[in-house]
């Protein structure tokens, strides 16, 4: 799930065709020549679906693409309460996405038991922690013969991906990590988890964890619809259990200039008024400021996340060919020159956008990019 909202992850909703006597961008006068029919009209990519076994059980994983030679591979990994399809299907069918997804390989992770059609897991099973979900991971990339990933986590899954990169950081090229919560939780939440869990049922915490108290207050067709898909989920215990391994996370220990640091380009990515957005801006201020980007926006567009990401990939020296919008090409050249100063493959960025003027301004590296939307 993501969304035009302010929290990660709510549903984005799908493009819609434009008007055939006024397309903004193009100003074609016919269907077929129109910038957006022809970016909605994408050759169908290559899609299979594997399961392979693990010390701690089985994992299934969808791949998309093939290959791309000196180039990672995008290994997704979702939130509880969703699978990969309802957390990330809607970022990568964005018509904008389509350039990132043919240069790439894709490989989304599904938790076990939470793709679709999964079976009921046995009474008493026991789930993997989160540690041991991100254990796993090497066995699907010796599987599929990859040797290093981009990342890209939502929630649970950006607590995986970081936990995965710390234990192999030579494996892992870049992180994009939405919403992600890396501290243990304290006895006060503890204790506030179990007092809710008397009150509320599975469901509800979890659309609490998906969601913002102002979604929720709101109760709009989007809440009510999750809040279904979730109640009658066939496969709710396994989501539970799920549930139940984040909450019982360990402390992933982030210190700015000591031993336990993401190595890599990291792109922090929170909803203005999202959950966990003081967790990942105590996450941003724990990180190298040299390697981390991090991205605020109050109401996300897919198209904002996507330019971003495409940034983010430029600055690991990919995709430097990149088409740009109109409103990032005016400022292409500061952008570049502040780039230069980290040097190779630099991923510090400071952008910074507002939703009146429409400008995007370039500043010194290793700060913070706010985007209002």
């Amino acid at each position: 799930m993501w969304g035009c909202g302010d929290n990660f992850p709510v549903l984005f909703p799908h493009p819609a065709r434009p008007s055939w006597r006024s397309c903004r961008r193009c100003r074609s006068q016919r269907r077929s020549h129109c910038c957006q029919d022809r970016r909605l009209r994408r050759p169908r990519l290559l899609e299979t679906t594997h399961s392979v076994e693990t010390p701690y059980g089985s994992v299934t994983f969808t791949v998309y693409g093939t290959p791309k030679p000196k180039r990672p591979a995008i290994l997704t990994y979702h939130d509880v309460g969703l699978n990969y399809k309802s957390c990330f299907q809607p970022l990568f069918q964005f018509g904008d996405m389509q350039e990132i997804i043919q240069n790439f390989v894709r490989v989304h992770v599904d938790a076990p038991g939470m793709e679709e059609g999964a079976p009921v897991f046995p009474l008493g099973y026991q789930y993997p922690s989160l540690d041991q979900l991100a254990d796993m991971i090497p066995c699907v990339l010796q599987y599929l013969n990859f040797s290093t990933i981009i990342g890209v986590g939502v929630g649970a899954g950006a607590y995986i991906l970081s936990r995965y990169a710390l234990n192999h950081p030579d494996t892992v090229e870049g992180l994009v990590l939405i919403n992600i919560d890396p501290n243990a939780k304290g006895w006060m939440d503890w204790a506030a988890h179990k007092l809710t869990g008397l009150t509320s049922s599975i469901p509800e915490m979890i659309l609490g964890h998906l969601f913002s108290q102002e979604e929720l207050s709101g109760n709009s067709e989007l809440i009510q619809k999750y809040r279904n898909i979730i109640t009658h989920a066939p496969n709710l215990d396994n989501i539970e259990l799920y549930w139940n391994s984040y909450n019982n996370r360990r402390d992933l220990n982030f210190e700015r200039g000591g031993d336990i640091t993401l190595k890599c380009p990291v792109m922090l990515v929170v909803g203005d008024q999202a959950p966990h957005e003081d967790a990942v801006v105590e996450c941003n201020s724990k990180l190298d400021p040299t390697q981390t980007s991090f991205l605020k926006v109050s109401n996300l567009l897919r198209g904002k996340l996507t330019e971003a990401f495409k940034y983010f990939l430029q600055g690991m020296g990919y995709m430097a060919s990149s088409c740009m919008t109109r409103l990032s090409r005016s400022r292409t050249a500061s952008l570049t020159s502040a780039a230069s100063i980290d040097g190779n493959r630099s991923r510090s960025r400071t952008l910074s956008q507002s939703s009146e003027s429409g400008t995007l301004s370039s500043g010194p590296p290793g700060h913070t990019m706010e985007v209002s939307c």
